[in-house]
């Protein structure tokens, strides 16, 4: 059997599953506040324009507000001032979009350290174990932090000196970004950097290393512990915004059934 009726054989018959990882979207979502003087994006909103009534008898529909960076969300390389010159949503080549996805667990150092980060030396101790990762591939971040999808206190988990979530070190952001051919990283957080990302050198090095090297970051994922450390394949699809930083995203992941 060739290559795709098999895929869809496999998905009629419940031997691959489709994993949601995405957040729902609603004006409740936990979403990144930056403290001042920056400045924020909106939040989710619907604005009724009819609902089966005078202005739409037979029909209901919404304008959605919101901004680019909000939920479950792609960044794009020109969010970055690394990556100014780099893709924006819509020219981001689609099979950058479709590939292997790797999932690496440290739900137990979160659980004693919330700003726990991720050095080079987890990396590779991973790969050790299960292989080097893979060309156009995604590396996910298991934290345990998609328990908070639906509470925006806890999920930036802030006290009076700052956001306290974990992410990245600097310096295996930058491993990630220039020594494996990956096409991006994946997170449960509201952001691809840690609370106190800021206080790296550079600032935000996940955003600043990552979008600046042509990778890309997904945010808010949703459900990772129901997907092997290998073997999944993640789906991402944002909207093909022109000019657009970031997108909301539907992110699916397909998992042979064991």
């Amino acid at each position: 059997m060739s290559v795709l009726p098999g895929l869809a054989s496999a998905l009629a018959n419940g031997s691959v599953q489709v994993v949601d990882l995405t957040n729902r979207l609603s004006a409740d979502t936990p979403t990144l506040r930056l403290p001042e003087p920056f400045a924020n994006l909106i939040d989710f909103s619907l604005e009724e324009v009819s609902a089966y009534n005078e202005p739409g008898p037979f029909w209901k529909h919404h304008n959605i507000h919101t901004g680019e960076h909000i939920g479950t969300h792609l960044d794009a390389p020109v969010h970055w001032i690394s990556g100014k010159d780099g893709h924006d949503v819509s020219t981001i080549p689609p099979a950058r979009l479709v590939g292997p996805a790797v999932v690496i667990d440290v739900c137990d150092q979160v659980a004693e350290n919330p700003d726990f980060l991720l050095d080079v030396s987890h990396l590779e101790a991973w790969e050790d174990e299960h292989g080097t990762l893979p060309d156009n591939g995604w590396l996910l971040l298991r934290t345990g932090w998609d328990r908070f999808a639906d509470d925006k206190e806890a999920c930036l988990n802030v006290d009076e000196t700052g956001s306290h979530t974990p992410g990245l070190t600097a310096e295996a952001a930058e491993w990630l970004a220039t020594q494996r051919p990956i096409s991006g990283v994946g997170v449960e957080t509201v952001g691809i950097d840690a609370g106190r990302g800021a206080e790296l050198d550079p600032p935000f090095a996940a955003h600043y290393h990552l979008l600046g090297n042509d990778k890309y970051g997904l945010t808010s994922l949703q459900n990772l512990a129901l997907l092997p450390p290998t073997g999944a394949v993640i789906v991402v699809a944002p909207l093909p915004i022109v000019g657009g930083t970031g997108s909301p995203a539907r992110v699916f992941a397909l998992v042979e059934k064991s």
